[in-house]
């Protein structure tokens, strides 16, 4: 389980950063790039690039819906990453417009920052992220369901783990990747 939890986390922090801003970043034109697990950074900054780690986490959520809608297919195992990685991914992709709202700070922030009237976008970025938050977190539970025994409390393992997987996974000391695309 927990090395489950640390792959699905892993690629909830690839998917956006990587192929969201990086690739948007590197296509746009940017000669610097460097990217940690929290963050990626370049010598460019556009609405599109900063939009599309999000929308990055929001289609691997699809692609991985898409996927469990014949969750029988799959080994128990493989069922538990996917699960994992819908929950990661809309998650966070549904809770980065709260987060930008409230703190005016962000990927969605850079978005709407020429948007006018500005308070407006951020009170429409702070409905949207509890509302989606809470349709995601409908859709996980009953994704989650298959792992459910006849205990209640067998459940707290499969959501539990993940969590301080996640926690100890984001309190190591990891570096960051630096690429120059001006060659």
């Amino acid at each position: 389980m927990i090395a489950v939890s640390a792959l699905s986390c892993i690629l909830q922090d690839v998917l956006p950063e990587g192929l969201g801003h990086g690739v948007t970043a590197w296509l746009s034109g940017a000669r610097k790039i460097t990217m940690s697990t929290v963050a990626l950074q370049s010598d460019i900054d556009t609405p599109c690039i900063a939009a599309s780690g999000t929308l990055v986490n929001l289609v691997a959520a699809g692609i991985l819906w898409l996927l469990l809608l014949r969750p029988q297919r799959y080994r128990p195992v493989t069922l538990y990453l996917l699960v994992l990685a819908l929950a990661r991914n809309l998650f966070t992709g549904t809770g980065y417009f709260l987060f930008s709202g409230v703190a005016n700070f962000g990927n969605w922030r850079t978005i709407i920052e020429g948007l006018h009237p500005h308070w407006m976008w951020r009170v429409g970025l702070i409905v949207l992220g509890p509302a989606s938050y809470y349709a995601s977190m409908l859709l996980v539970m009953a994704k989650l369901r298959p792992f459910q025994g006849p205990d209640p409390r067998s459940m707290r393992w499969v959501c539990w783990t993940p969590y301080f997987t996640a926690g100890v996974l984001a309190a190591l000391p990891l570096s960051s990747a630096s690429l120059d695309c001006s060659t």
